[in-house]
């Protein structure tokens, strides 16, 4: 048995033991049933969570912030390949970098800037400011440089964004293929599909063209950008999707186009990835197992959010309850 395997044996098994622990659809309805916003966060402490029953939004936001933060560093040291926690870093790294280009580093940017990439946030900004972002490995250096560049030419801050976010997913794609597990290459495709569709889907509500689209697309995808826009143009958007995991949510998409509430298709898109990262639970072991418990984790982390703010800023339970992802746990 060689030393990686056995590494993974003890975090797999660390992790299960860690999935008893999480917040299942469950308690996420005894949150949302929970007679005061009080009662409704202090279900949280036997999950792992700091009592957050005394603290506002914005105090929320920070906490919950924290503890993804805090997870990532203690699983750094114990991972056998840290590339499997920066399937989940990287998107942080580009987050910063998308608020520093945007936003600059004044005191706004740097409430903006989260401590969960793979680079500090406090190191990234000081990269950026003294140009030295090269120090960085992967693609983020160049991307940015060009994306700051396009913002200066265009005044358009999307095009930025879709330029970054390009960057971002061949980025993923590499990351994934280090781990050489056909579950990660999975879970980035269908990450790419589902960014794809949503692309897709607003900016034909905004009634925008065929090349504004293919800006906005990113590869990686198991239906390619291509593909997408030769069915719009044919047999319409569901049809680049038909027979995939995402084919409800295309029907749905396809839909709305004309106008109406994203609800119910973001919902579908994400309960699409949720539930390919559902079937990391039948394995024992290896990466599966870690890119489900991460995974899962940042869908807890944002039904908490979700609950936590909803009910302190007095939304109805059902309006929030209709917004809730399906749970890992």
């Amino acid at each position: 048995m060689t030393m990686k395997r056995e590494n993974y044996l003890f975090i797999s098994a660390f992790l299960r033991a860690r999935e008893s622990q999480m917040v299942s659809r469950t308690k996420a309805e005894q949150m949302l049933d929970a007679p005061t916003f009080d009662d409704c966060a202090k279900m949280l402490v036997e999950s792992g969570y700091d009592d957050m029953s005394q603290l506002n939004l914005k105090q929320i936001e920070t906490k919950l912030s924290e503890y993804r933060t805090a997870l990532f560093r203690e699983l750094e040291t114990m991972l056998p390949d840290v590339a499997a926690l920066d399937l989940f870093r990287l998107k942080y790294d580009y987050h910063n970098i998308k608020v520093l280009i945007k936003s600059g580093t004044g005191p706004d940017a740097e409430r903006l800037l989260s401590d969960s990439g793979r680079v500090p946030a406090a190191k990234m900004k000081a990269l950026y400011e003294e140009d030295l972002l090269r120090e960085i490995p992967g693609l983020l250096p160049g991307a940015a440089a060009e994306a700051k560049a396009l913002l200066e030419r265009s005044a358009n801050p999307q095009l930025a964004d879709f330029l970054l976010d390009q960057a971002y997913f061949t980025e993923m794609k590499t990351t994934a293929e280090k781990l050489g597990s056909g579950f990660a290459d999975g879970y980035v495709r269908i990450l790419a599909d589902t960014t794809n569709l949503r692309s897709a889907v607003r900016v034909l509500r905004m009634g925008k063209d065929i090349g504004y689209l293919h800006e906005a697309l990113v590869p990686g995808g198991s239906v390619s950008e291509d593909r997408i826009v030769q069915a719009i143009g044919r047999d319409g958007l569901q049809s680049a999707f038909a027979g995939s995991a995402l084919s409800a949510a295309a029907e749905l998409g396809s839909e709305i186009i004309g106008g109406g509430r994203l609800t119910e298709f973001e919902l579908a898109c994400d309960n699409a990835v949720q539930a390919y990262l559902s079937s990391a639970k039948r394995s024992s072991y290896g990466v599966e197992c870690v890119l489900g418990y991460l995974a899962g984790k940042e869908t807890e982390l944002t039904a908490i959010r979700m609950i936590l703010t909803g009910r302190l800023a007095g939304v109805p339970t059902d309006t929030i309850r209709e917004r809730l992802r399906d749970l890992y746990a």
